[in-house]
């Protein structure tokens, strides 16, 4: 019989490539958002992070989008604090831009 693992533990990097293959969706804008979180949590994403990350996923790809734009906010019967905290990191996350070193060259 399997343990539950301790939610505040790192995620196994076996577990974490699994979830970041769960996390593709078919909207840009989420991918944009996820990827954004990925690149700042992922060496320090843990079991309970996780979790609420498979929970978003099992959103449709326009309800997830309306969670991450602020357009509604999650509903408690299936979103508990974990699931909050991520969504509130995702929304930081997603809102800046990535650092590029664009150049702009006189016109």
């Amino acid at each position: 019989m399997q343990t539950a693992a301790d939610p505040s533990e790192l995620i196994s990097q076996r577990a974490l490539s699994k979830l970041k293959w769960r996390c593709r969706r078919g909207l840009l804008e989420n991918d944009l958002f996820i990827a954004r979180f990925f690149e700042r949590h992922e060496s320090r994403m843990t079991n309970g992070q996780a979790g609420a990350m498979e929970t978003l996923m099992d959103l449709s790809d326009n309800d997830l989008l309306d969670l991450l734009l602020r357009r509604k906010e999650p509903e408690p019967a299936w979103a508990g604090a974990e699931v909050v905290e991520l969504l509130q990191l995702m929304r930081t996350d997603g809102a800046q831009r990535p650092a590029t070193s664009v150049s702009s060259s006189p016109s």
